[in-house]
């Protein structure tokens, strides 16, 4: 159910019962469990193909000083043009995901931020 959900969590539940060959009844309680259980923290947006083609993404990866690790995170998650942050071993320390309109802008957004290496995200194959 939870590939399901992922693909189109808006999917209605007798088009999911039917899917998995269950009551629809039987979904809404499992979703009802999910969320309880904290399985399922909220649902969001995706955006379509087209929409997306127009946005550029890029894989930032950075350094910081360890003892600003902790302060640099919350200054990226204040970014809205920041859609993810995760904490890598290895040479670097974090990667960033961002999303921009153009390269300038990305660019502009990245000035702040020492030490960085940057790949540009040409096309997307899949995504879940």
């Amino acid at each position: 159910m939870l590939a399901l959900l992922r693909r189109n969590a808006r999917e209605p539940t007798a088009s999911l019962a039917r899917k998995l060959g269950v009551a629809r009844t039987t979904v809404q309680e499992r979703i009802r469990r999910l969320e309880r259980d904290g399985v399922i923290a909220g649902y969001t947006v995706r955006v379509s193909e087209e929409f997306a083609r127009q946005r550029i993404n890029a894989h930032v990866l950075i350094n910081v000083n360890p003892k600003a690790g902790e302060r640099v995170v919350r200054e990226l998650e204040l970014r809205p043009w920041v859609r993810a942050v995760y904490a890598l071993s290895g040479v670097f320390d974090y990667e960033v995901l961002v999303e921009g309109g153009s390269t300038e802008e990305i660019d502009r957004n990245l000035d702040a931020i020492e030490r960085t290496q940057t790949s540009i995200v040409l096309s997307v194959k899949f995504e879940r």
